[in-house]
């Protein structure tokens, strides 16, 4: 039996292949170059997306399966989530465990995620839904890390009195580890630090960690657009700016303690200093 992990190679997915590998068990790797190497996996799969075919096979015996929508646009995504939905039906791995990468899963909302959250419900496969809120590693994108270095200010497209239960790819990966073992718990698992944090907050980790000045800067959706198009493509910068569009009229986005991977599975989230340590930034 294996657990099949979707993005092996990339920052959401290699660090569930690294937990689990450190657990000892045994780690399928699917990736979209058949030439990838994939350190802490036994076994290498090209399998795509767009494919029901390619990831019912991938799936077929699966102890887990670990899997993510990539960042793509919207249309893209729906196609990629009723293809994960056939081929969960079809194949029956034992346990999936879906990160929703921050996009919400409220049907009243819709999206791709909340399609692929309400089919695993469907599907009558044992599931967990992982839902943190913003990703720490978005503070590592060149716009905002070179700024934080350069000129000691943290930018980024919230306000400042704007709370987030913030979590890392790393706190995602132990959530995953934890419920790939946890299969009496079930739905949706938030996954963040409480209390919520805000920029202020950030930059004062980073100036701890750094040992200098650093302050918080709030842009506009539009600046983070420009800024991040080169790195993720015009699409997905316009998409993602219109969720932080969005986001400017909500009061924060923290998550709910008793719900959580915290509550449930005892997994802590690093903090933000620690997530700065472990990174080694």
């Amino acid at each position: 039996m294996t657990y099949v992990i979707h993005g092996a190679t990339g920052a959401q997915g290699a660090p569930v292949v690294a937990a689990l590998a450190a657990a000892g068990k045994t780690v399928t790797a699917v990736t979209r170059n058949p030439d990838a190497v994939v350190p802490g996996a036994q076994r290498v799969v090209t399998a795509a997306y767009s494919s029901a075919a390619d990831l019912t096979d991938a799936y077929r015996g699966a102890e887990g399966v670990f899997v993510h929508l990539p960042v793509a646009s919207e249309e893209d995504r729906q196609t990629y989530a009723r293809n994960i939905l056939i081929a969960v039906r079809e194949a029956r791995p034992d346990r999936v465990v879906f990160s929703t990468s921050g996009f919400p899963v409220d049907p009243a909302i819709g999206g791709a995620a909340a399609t692929l959250a309400a089919g695993l419900a469907e599907a009558g496969v044992s599931h967990a839904v992982i839902a943190p809120e913003l990703y720490l590693e978005n503070l590592l994108m060149p716009y905002v890390i070179d700024s934080v270095r350069e000129r000691g200010v943290l930018p980024y497209p919230i306000r400042g009195d704007f709370p987030v239960s913030w979590a890392s790819h790393l706190d995602i990966a132990d959530a995953a580890l934890a419920l790939f073992d946890r299969g009496d718990v079930t739905g949706v698992v938030p996954v963040g630090q409480y209390p919520a944090m805000t920029g202020p907050d950030l930059a004062e980790a980073f100036a701890a960690r750094l040992g200098r000045d650093v302050v918080f800067e709030p842009i506009t959706p539009e600046e983070f657009r420009t800024s991040v198009a080169p790195v993720i493509g015009e699409g997905a910068a316009a998409d993602v700016a219109g969720a932080y569009q969005a986001m400017s009229t909500m009061p924060g986005r923290p998550i709910t303690p008793e719900t959580s991977a915290e509550k449930l599975l005892g997994v802590t989230p690093r903090t933000t200093g620690q997530w700065l340590a472990d990174i080694g930034l």
